[in-house]
């Protein structure tokens, strides 16, 4: 983990002025933060014009909303450039980043705990807010950061931080924002793009997991799910489903949720709470991510029987002697 009073500026320019290319990944199924992040720098390296660069993530299905950001478009599915410098960005590990990456040089930029420290350089600060804030200070110093690129790393910030509602925002935090917002960002504009732009199909699958809330531990629990079925029925993608966990978490009585996606490579399972440690749980499972929010995918198994096993776990690592309600 990096001392956030000691960012390593110098040995990141360093790793990035050596390199005769960039390749930039985010990773697998990216939010926000993920492709902020990695369009943010991918912008910043562009408008320095000093090096080649591409931005890359090997997932078929982006979160289109974010279509606005500068470079949305320049995003490929397949790395081109052979022996490039690594800059992943939100990305906990190796695996998720979904490419062969043995032998490269990395520069891995992240703000999860659980992040394994697989870079050459790891700039890794679990109490920055979002991995835009923390590739924000560290590129500033040496590198001009303009209204495009800063956008990019707003709206990223925007996201992981829930609209500035999260237990991760503090005063530096909306520093951070201000300094963006002088560089030339219009909260107002990425403010419509995140609210204002929902698919039809985000409301039909979000119809359809609420039908499937169940509740656990007198109602400390809440359990959601959407089939193979559900998703095909509606015509979703993984991006229309982001945030479905948070209505979950929302209810009273609710201290821990839990949102399960069965896709084709698995069931992906995220955890938000609010105030237990989720990553506890989900590192059980091989996962990981942040306190509050955290995620694994199951590469087999029976979606009940996965249901049975979480919460069982959520009651013996967090509440004690819960009664199931329906």
């Amino acid at each position: 983990m990096t001392d956030s009073g000691n960012l390593p500026y110098d040995e990141a320019q360093k790793l990035i002025e050596e390199a005769d290319s960039i390749t930039i990944l985010s990773h697998l199924n990216p939010d926000p933060d993920a492709i902020g992040t990695a369009l943010g720098i991918y912008n910043i390296l562009k408008e320095s014009k000093r090096k080649r660069v591409e931005v890359v993530n090997a997932s078929n299905e982006l979160p289109r909303y974010l279509d606005f950001l500068a470079g949305f478009e320049k995003i490929k599915t397949k790395m081109e450039y052979g022996k490039s410098l690594i800059i992943a960005c939100d990305c906990a590990n190796l695996e998720r980043l979904g490419f062969d990456l043995k032998g490269r040089q990395i520069l891995n930029i992240d703000h999860h705990r659980s992040n394994e420290g697989y870079g050459t350089l790891n700039v890794v600060l679990p109490e920055y807010a979002s991995s835009s804030q923390v590739a924000f200070e560290l590129f500033k110093k040496h590198y001009a950061i303009s209204a495009k690129s800063a956008e990019c790393l707003y709206a990223a910030l925007l996201s992981d931080t829930r609209y500035f509602t999260t237990s991760s925002v503090t005063a530096r935090v909306f520093e951070v924002a201000r300094e963006m917002v002088e560089i030339g960002v219009d909260p107002a504009r990425v403010a419509y793009h995140f609210t204002q732009r929902r698919s039809l199909a985000s409301f039909r699958i979000l119809q359809r997991a609420l039908k499937s809330l169940k509740l656990y531990s007198d109602a400390r629990i809440a359990v959601l799910y959407v089939t193979k079925e559900d998703i095909a029925a509606t015509g979703a993608t993984v991006p229309d489903m982001d945030g479905i966990v948070d209505y979950a978490r929302s209810l009273a009585t609710v201290e821990v949720a839990v949102f399960l996606m069965e896709l084709k490579e698995g069931i992906r399972v995220s955890f938000r709470s609010k105030g237990i440690d989720v990553n506890v749980i989900a590192a059980d499972f091989g996962g990981g991510g942040h306190k509050v929010a955290a995620g694994v995918t199951f590469k087999a198994g029976n979606l009940q029987e996965i249901i049975d096993t979480i919460v069982l776990k959520i009651q013996e690592t967090g509440l004690k002697n819960g009664k199931e309600k329906t």
